[in-house]
């Protein structure tokens, strides 16, 4: 029995080394992400002169978040605290804002990012480039690598929007097959922009298979093989001032 079963144990032992490859590229990007805008913080609190109030962009567990715990500013009055509040969540990328206190500040209140922008840039790169795959697979072809990279800088300046990764592909093949298979690809591509430090929490994917060909094309023409981003911004709740702070 332990003879027939040994073939599979590297197989398994290659995926497991896999899954934890990904978790820790996903944390080591997570870490990055919450330590830059850390030090953002740090320099907009510092210019508005809002010391000793320090943003904490990990959770009590050590984890890194983007939604900033603010610590410090128990002795100030709260349209100082409103102020320093708002400056925090006009740093793009940071979502909530809350006290240690209690009190909180809704999602950023700063004037939303317009989604179109980066998306229209992303839409150029993608226009004349696509992004390729190795034939019948999911692993993203090695001169697609540049283009992956200019995407992600174009997603950069709208961090803190949902960006949907939306994977299409042409009529051959069983339909079952296509969903999946574009399924796969375009969480291929939201791992990359992953590792280029786009964070995961905004990222969404989904596989339409061949449901969607391009207008004028021909549904088996392998022109519908292709990934479409959509950026959509996160609307901004309207808060009271720094919401209803809470009991200190």
């Amino acid at each position: 029995m332990s003879a027939l079963r040994s073939p599979y144990l590297p197989i398994v032992a290659g995926a497991l080394l896999c899954m934890a490859l990904a978790l820790a590229a996903s944390r080591m990007n997570g870490a990055a992400m919450a330590d830059d805008l850390a030090a953002r913080a740090e320099l907009a609190i510092a210019e508005a002169r809002g010391a000793p109030v320090i943003a904490h962009f990990r959770t009590e567990g050590g984890l890194p978040t983007r939604h900033p715990l603010l610590s410090g500013g128990e002795e100030l009055n709260e349209a100082t605290r409103a102020r320093i509040a708002n400056v925090v969540a006009a740093i793009p990328g940071a979502g909530g804002i809350r006290w240690t206190d209690g009190s909180a500040l809704a999602e950023s209140s700063a004037a939303p990012i317009r989604p179109l922008h980066c998306q229209n840039e992303v839409e150029a790169l993608l226009r004349a480039r696509t992004i390729r795959f190795e034939e019948s697979s999911t692993r993203i072809d090695a001169a697609s690598q540049q283009l992956l990279d200019e995407v992600a800088a174009a997603l950069r300046p709208c961090l803190g929007s949902i960006i949907a990764i939306t994977g299409h592909t042409d009529s051959s093949g069983p339909e079952p097959g296509n969903l999946a298979l574009s399924a796969d690809r375009a969480e291929a591509v939201r791992l990359a922009l992953m590792n280029r430090g786009i964070p995961a929490d905004g990222l969404r994917v989904r596989g339409m298979g061949s449901s969607d060909p391009v207008e004028g094309l021909d549904p088996t023409d392998p022109a519908n093989r292709r990934i479409e981003f959509s950026v959509i911004a996160t609307e901004a709740i309207v808060p009271t001032p720094v919401d209803t702070p809470g009991p200190r």
